[in-house]
């Protein structure tokens, strides 16, 4: 049977340690693949979309190449591994976009830290971990 951990991504200490985390779960788990994923919600001056969806792009781009990074490092551990930026079309709280990532794909574990400091300051986690405990349909793992 295949499991699946899904990892909500900010570039925090937290949100890596969140990484370190899902690999050892990866590791004591045959047939495990792991989702990392970064939600990038609307910020900025919410009168002018543009500039809005511009700050989003900005964001997301950043992110890229610790992405790619995380790509590489599970790869090499032979973990199979799932990398997505999602651009949220809302303000919503980004919890809500990772759940329902999670219901979609199946996810049977979701790590998070408890607040993000990096760069997506307080878009993923933060205020995010509480409501991804919230709303999960699945088992939730916070790092403190």
């Amino acid at each position: 049977m295949k499991r699946k951990i899904l990892v909500a991504y900010d570039g925090s200490e937290l949100s890596e340690e969140a990484l370190q985390e899902a690999k050892l779960q990866a590791a004591g788990i045959p047939e495990t693949e792991v989702h990392v994923v970064v939600v990038v919600t609307q910020t900025g001056p919410s009168t002018n979309v543009t500039v809005a969806k511009n700050i989003q792009y900005e964001v997301a781009d950043s992110l890229r190449p610790d992405m790619e990074r995380i790509y590489r490092e599970f790869e090499t551990e032979s973990i199979p591994i799932y990398t997505e930026i999602i651009i949220a079309d809302t303000n919503r709280n980004a919890g809500v976009k990772v759940c329902e990532y999670a219901d979609e794909r199946d996810i049977d574990l979701i790590i998070a830290g408890s607040r993000g400091l990096g760069t997506v300051k307080k878009m993923l986690l933060g205020s995010v971990s509480n409501q991804i405990v919230q709303e999960a349909n699945c088992p939730v793992l916070i790092i403190k």
